[in-house]
């Protein structure tokens, strides 16, 4: 009886090992047919991608629960069952909505799922949670709308509108989360990320415009920080900084 079952034991761990190796020799033949190599960045990482016009686009490796800044920006799209939980959203762990909603004790999930904050695109919300469940004093909550429609093109309305909205609550920085890939939107990072990046300084310059003529304070927000996963930190700071770039043409 020991010895058949040592043999099965033997067969599963072997038929195992043989899976799995195949499996490696298929990733590693795809990383080298594509030249692609999956780098991932320490939690924490922070970088200046560029400056324009006296505004800093700042990268770091944090979730929006765990970001130090005046205010945390975090989007969402319009409510499904389980939707920041269950695959294909990312794992628990790497998760930074899941970590917002955690902190919060559930209530971003619930304000979503009740119909309290619908998520619509460019719908606001903006947060006071309670002292010490997030490293930032205030939340705004920015809708993306229908997860089926989205393409990263609005991005650049959800930048302007983030930029705007930090004017308007007075502070001179914040934080921006995208959270399109913690949803399960398989996202181009690199285009989402200078979009974003394209909005906030089109909303900077107008907001400037209308200081200079006397139509709005002279308490501009001069940093903005855009959020990244470990895997996405580099590609997102490419298009961060082409999109600054392309301001200069």
């Amino acid at each position: 009886m020991n010895k058949t079952f040592t043999t099965r034991h033997r067969k599963v761990l072997i038929t195992f090992m043989s899976t799995f190796l195949l499996l490696l020799q298929a990733v590693l033949l795809v990383g080298q047919q594509t030249g692609n190599t999956i780098k991932t960045t320490p939690i924490g990482t922070t970088k200046v991608w560029g400056k324009l016009d006296g505004i800093s686009i700042i990268g770091l490796v944090q979730g929006p629960a765990a970001a130090v800044a005046p205010l945390q920006v975090a989007c969402v799209f319009e409510y499904t069952e389980g939707d920041i939980f269950n695959p294909p959203a990312l794992p628990a762990a790497l998760n930074g909505m899941v970590h917002l909603d955690q902190a919060l004790k559930g209530q971003v999930t619930e304000l979503r799922k009740s119909g309290k904050f619908e998520g619509h695109y460019l719908e606001t919300l903006l947060i006071t949670p309670p002292k010490g469940a997030l490293k930032a004093p205030r939340l705004l909550l920015i809708g993306l709308g229908d997860r089926h429609q989205f393409n990263a093109d609005m991005m650049i309305n959800v930048g302007a509108v983030a930029l705007r909205e930090a004017n308007r609550i007075g502070v001179t920085s914040f934080a921006f989360a995208s959270d399109i890939k913690d949803a399960g939107i398989d996202s181009p990072t690199a285009l989402v990320a200078g979009n974003v990046t394209k909005g906030i300084i089109n909303a900077y310059r107008t907001q400037r415009y209308l200081q200079q003529h006397h139509l709005a304070s002279a308490k501009p927000v001069t940093k903005a920080t855009l959020l990244a996963g470990p895997a996405f930190f580099e590609t997102a700071g490419e298009g961060i900084k082409e999109a600054i770039a392309s301001f200069n043409h």
